[in-house]
């Protein structure tokens, strides 16, 4: 009798043991998720300050400076700035991107008279400071100085500091300056190194798992591949990376950065992550669908492409997006190819040097500017929404196709 109470005493310990570790992991995650979003989420908005802008109708606009005449515009707002450094303190809570989006409106001129309050990019350390995540001490904030903290307050007053969507986030490339950055080009990076991998290493996946399970002879030589493949779904990373540094840059000589390289790479990291759910799913189509198959007359290969393989590709889609949704996140192995340079275009092919998502997080993690910070959490949103649409599919595509037997 006492033993049974003492087996029901360690069950009930051993349950809440496991409830308890569930409830810790749950409670970190959400930390690690809170600390990302409410980091990240300031990113999305950035600080705008208003210029009184005046332009008479009809005037020519096509020779004018933009940074000469936005500059003018502000003195004319100040007219007691007359010293060099006073004019370079008011000049310096602007981003230089104030000037280009100064440009994109003299093009955009249609000859109409321009008399009114145009908002225009602030500086990095503004925008910290406007949002809060620069403290004011006395007269000056972070690296913004006394001098240049009374301009800012007079703009304050004048309700002429405003936050407005960031467009430049997800709409350019990288830059030197944080107000300027943005992920376009890594997503664009990104996609097309997915879909590099994709196209490699699914059919090949497939038609190993095919070999492998239905037509290959049990000997030693499919014994040494099968323990190969498992072997090589638990190698780090970065030997996939040193494995496409050796093969596709220096014996094939492929352009280094190029999203090609690393969808290459991706891909054979993802193919034995493949392999083995494509042979898992095609276990577990019932024998007598095979049978039947053969038995009205159908030879082994349309048997296998006709009925094996439909039916076992709802498993095998899951694995491969699960794979794709592990290689998205990837760093080390494109770090190895050369996907770490600082890149300013957008690629428009696979041809294109380019970086990935993972690794702009780390370029910018990595930066001395304090805007950079809420710049790489909400690049981390932006990759786990990424991974959690992947899943979602795996998830649905699962339900959607997979037959009850």
């Amino acid at each position: 009798m006492n033993s049974i109470i003492k087996r029901n005493q360690s069950e009930k310990r051993f349950k809440f043991y496991g409830i308890l570790a569930v409830a810790t992991a749950i409670i970190l995650l959400m930390i690690l998720l809170f600390k990302i979003f409410s980091t990240g989420i300031s990113a999305f908005n950035q600080t705008y300050i208003g210029v009184k802008i005046q332009i008479e109708a009809n005037s020519d606009v096509s020779n004018l400076d933009p940074r000469r005449e936005l500059k003018r515009n502000l003195r004319a707002m100040f007219p007691d700035v007359k010293t060099r450094s006073e004019k370079k303190n008011l000049y310096s809570i602007f981003s230089n991107g104030a000037y280009y989006e100064f440009q994109e409106m003299l093009d955009n001129y249609d000859g109409k008279k321009i008399d009114g309050y145009y908002y225009f990019l602030a500086s990095d350390d503004v925008d910290m400071y406007v949002k809060g995540t620069v403290k004011r001490k006395g007269n000056s904030a972070g690296r913004i100085q006394s001098s240049q903290m009374i301009y800012i307050d007079m703009f304050k007053n004048m309700n002429l500091i405003e936050l407005k969507y960031n467009k430049y986030l997800l709409g350019s490339s990288d830059s030197r300056e944080p107000e300027l950055a943005g992920i376009l080009g890594a997503i664009y990076g990104s996609f097309y190194a997915i879909l590099i991998a994709f196209i490699t290493s699914f059919p090949l996946g497939i038609l190993t798992a095919v070999y492998l399970e239905k037509l290959a002879s049990k000997n030693r030589f499919s014994d040494l591949i099968e323990t190969n493949i498992n072997n090589l779904a638990a190698v780090p990373s970065i030997v996939f990376g040193l494995l496409g540094l050796a093969i596709f840059l220096n014996f094939f000589d492929l352009p280094r950065s190029a999203s090609l390289v690393g969808g290459l790479t991706l891909g054979l990291m993802t193919l034995p992550t493949i392999v083995i759910a494509s042979r898992s799913a095609i276990k577990s189509v019932p024998p007598s669908i095979e049978e039947a198959s053969i038995g009205l007359g159908s030879s082994k290969i349309q048997t296998i492409f006709n009925f094996t393989l439909p039916l076992a590709m709802p498993g095998i889609l899951t694995g491969t997006i699960i794979g794709m949704a592990r290689a998205i996140g990837e760093t080390a192995p494109l770090l190895m190819i050369g996907m770490v340079a600082f890149i300013v275009d957008i690629p428009s092919s696979p041809m294109d040097a380019a970086t990935a998502l993972p690794v702009q997080i780390f370029l910018w993690q990595d930066s001395p500017e304090r805007a950079f910070v809420e710049r790489t959490s909400a690049a981390i949103m932006v990759l786990l929404l990424f991974l959690f649409v992947l899943n979602i599919t795996a998830v649905y595509l699962r339900k959607k196709l997979e037959k009850k037997w």
